[in-house]
């Protein structure tokens, strides 16, 4: 296997076209017509709040620090306003699950959390096994925000931790002590709440196998249902916060992948099924189901297990992901609400999707859930000629030969060395990412 190859950077494939591709041909009035083809279909709705109490240096989010209430009272009244618009122009619209992110949701604070879910509740159908998850920093999780989680309808909450060591912490301006972690999950399990996410980061500055190996430790005896373990992408240029980060103690390349390998041996014999790239289930959780069913699916949230592949994105930078296409707010708060306040979408920019993209989406997705798809029936669901688009994807020749992935009768199919690199096995099928010999400048 060729050295720095597999080390460039690759799309995390939450989408296809990923958000690289968007540009401003796609606007409010587009948005608007593209919701009006729903018709009575189901999606999920994302809740985008781009705030947090104070902002961590790794973070690569749409959020920014905030605790003015005057500033927190308006963003609340510009999500109410747009789950009005969106009401108004998709009322048939029917709800199968709800996804409140960040930034912090609760950041919102208890009432403005509860005023935004009653107006949800009074102006859509929602399925009765509609999965409702929520974001939570376990620093600022008490009995009375737990409550109003609960109220909410809350299924399921995803609390972020990233990393137990106090010198990773310290290298992140992420103070979070284990009790703390430990005292908000009995707080939302007081409140009646059973599933839990726990989210973890590889790849941090000061990060070490053994730091990393006593976090894995911490985690597991907090037995969640689902553990998220993402790669620490480092991108200053993007995230200029980031550059406060000491670039120098960054585990190195190789380092990297010992500790994406150790993740890996630790939680499945902590007994978790590893679900596509970066996600861990127990064995009874849904989210393992839908992967060994063939049901799972990927969006911007990461990996889901609603029916629908479609959602409606509401909030600042939130992303809706619609039968014609992409649409994307805009990832100012303050423009964002000046848009919703004047009466219409606040819609920034998107890209539409044709056949082609459904196709090379739809492998792409399959790859990322299943590791797994046969190109030839996919092709010819989307009416295109197999034997050609294969021999299109150019970049498949060298992942045959790294002994990435197997290819027999149109069936592709990841092989256990090429499982940490499918996202290099997607790209193949990306026209929009740089050819496999890297001749164009390529996205994250």
């Amino acid at each position: 296997m060729r050295r720095g190859f597999y080390d460039r950077p690759v799309p995390r494939y939450t989408s296809y076209p990923t958000a690289t591709q968007f540009d401003a041909s796609i606007g409010p009035v587009q948005h608007g017509e593209w919701l009006k083809e729903f018709d009575g279909a189901s999606a999920a709705l994302y809740l985008h709040v781009p705030f947090c109490r104070q902002l961590c240096w790794y973070c690569a989010c749409h959020t920014m620090a905030m605790r003015r209430e005057g500033t927190l009272d308006a963003y609340a009244e510009s999500l109410r306003q747009e789950l009005d618009l969106l009401a108004a122009t998709a009322p048939d619209l029917v709800i199968d699950a709800i996804q409140w992110g960040g930034g912090t949701p609760t950041q919102l604070g208890t009432s403005r959390l509860a005023d935004v879910g009653r107006q949800i509740d009074a102006l859509f159908d929602r399925r009765a096994d509609a999965e409702i998850s929520i974001e939570v920093d376990p620093r600022y999780c008490d009995s009375e925000i737990a409550e109003v989680i609960a109220g909410l309808g809350t299924t399921r909450v995803s609390l972020g931790v990233q990393d137990f060591d106090t010198t990773v912490q310290e290298a992140i301006n992420r103070p979070q002590t284990f009790d703390a972690t430990a005292t908000a999950l009995r707080c939302l399990r007081a409140a009646g709440i059973t599933k839990f996410n726990i989210d973890l980061v590889y790849g941090l500055p000061r990060q070490t196998l053994g730091t990393l190996s006593r976090t894995l430790d911490q985690a597991l005896t907090l037995e969640p249902n689902r553990f998220a373990v993402f790669g620490y992408a480092h991108v200053p240029w993007m995230k200029p916060h980031q550059r406060l980060i000491d670039a120098g103690s960054l585990p190195d390349g190789a380092t990297r992948a010992a500790m994406a390998a150790m993740v890996a041996d630790r939680l499945v014999a902590g007994g978790y099924v590893q679900v596509g790239l970066d996600h861990y289930a127990k064995a009874g959780d849904a989210l393992a189901r839908a992967a060994a069913n063939g049901k799972l699916h990927r969006n911007f949230q990461g990996y889901v297990t609603n029916d629908s592949s479609w959602v409606a994105g509401v909030g600042a930078s939130a992303i809706s992901c619609l039968p014609n296409g992409y649409s994307q707010n805009s990832s100012d708060a303050a423009r964002y609400m000046a848009a919703i306040a004047a009466g219409g979408f606040a819609t920034a920019r998107g890209i539409a999707v044709n056949a082609e993209d459904r196709l090379r989406g739809e492998i792409i997705g399959l790859l990322m859930c299943c590791q797994a798809v046969n190109i030839a029936e996919a092709c010819s669901r989307f009416g295109i000629e197999s034997d050609s688009f294969i021999a299109s994807a150019e970049g498949l020749a060298p992942l045959l030969r790294d002994g990435l992935i197997t290819m027999t009768d149109g069936q592709l199919a990841v092989t256990d060395r090429g499982r940490p690199l499918v996202r290099y096995i997607c790209a193949a099928f990306d026209r929009h990412y740089a050819d496999i010999e890297g001749k164009h400048t390529h996205g994250v």
